[in-house]
């Protein structure tokens, strides 16, 4: 049997967090094994920010017992009047079922700092476990007006709104995701489908086209291509209509002519109904 590496464990926790890498099966069964050796003992400070680590882990894989020999460590060095701390027990509320305690505490933190980001986010999942999509609207923008760079924040905004018809807020958290990931064709997608959705074909088409210059040949955004330039058809205002409708068909067909043959005709089926309604 190999000989538990101590050192190779550290490093290895260490470098978790430092990559934010959750790894919460590896993470609680290293810190077990160096709790239960007592070779924490030999860390100084750099201990806390493991006893944290492993305490997350723990709770995400149910090992009740391991979180609370991390939190009594904690407690026993700050207190329960550290927020780091506190969102800790929220956690452990949250992972016992104990959601109003959870919520609770998660409420104090932030009356006394309301900019507290994981504190923040605990908040809001905790509102979505709970079906209180109102209040995780409400606790999302309020996190975003201060951690506006947060590409998930809006992600998880724009699904929320989604959920609700609420289209054009989605929209709204679409236009501030491809301004911060600019190169993403999936938001570049999303936007597309959801102005398809208003009937802002001219708008959705553009976007449609944008997809496929980040993503070529990518079939979702050449059906989307495809109805969008149907709609247009007969728009003189819209230039190109007609050229794109066809480019969309042509290269659908291309994509489909590997798949089996009922399969393409299916397709081709589609596409020729498409075009019959709107002649």
């Amino acid at each position: 049997m190999p000989r538990f590496d101590y050192t190779q464990a550290l490093e290895e926790l260490k470098t978790y967090r430092m990559t934010n890498e959750r790894q919460s099966e590896k993470v609680a069964s290293l810190g077990a094994r160096l709790l239960r050796d007592n070779y924490t003992t030999k860390l100084g400070d750099e201990v806390w920010p493991l006893y944290e680590q492993i305490c997350i882990a723990a709770l995400d894989v149910d090992d009740q017992n391991l979180a609370n020999v991390c939190i009594d460590h904690l407690q026993k060095r700050f207190g329960e009047s550290s927020l780091r701390f506190r969102r800790l027990l929220g956690m452990r509320h949250e992972a016992a079922g104990r959601l109003d305690e959870a919520q609770q505490v998660y409420d104090s933190i932030l009356q006394e700092d309301e900019t507290h980001m994981l504190a923040s986010k605990r908040q809001i999942a905790l509102f979505k476990t709970r079906n209180k999509d109102q209040e995780a609207v409400e606790a999302l923008t309020k996190y975003l007006d201060t951690y506006y760079d947060d590409f998930e924040g809006w992600l998880e905004l724009c699904e929320l709104y989604l959920t609700k018809y609420m289209y054009e807020q989605a929209a709204f958290c679409c236009e501030e995701m491809i301004l911060l990931q600019p190169t993403n064709h999936i938001v570049y997608l999303k936007y597309a489908e959801i102005l398809y959705t208003l009937q802002h074909y001219s708008l959705a088409l553009k976007h449609y086209c944008k997809v496929l210059e980040l993503c070529t040949d990518h079939v979702r955004a050449l059906y989307g291509l495809h109805l969008c330039a149907s709609k247009l058809l007969k728009d003189t205002e819209v230039q190109h209509a007609g050229n794109l409708h066809a480019l969309a068909t042509e290269r659908l067909l291309d994509v489909y002519q590997k798949q089996p043959h009922e399969q393409r005709k299916i397709v081709e089926s589609y596409l020729s109904n498409i075009e019959l309604n709107q002649k």
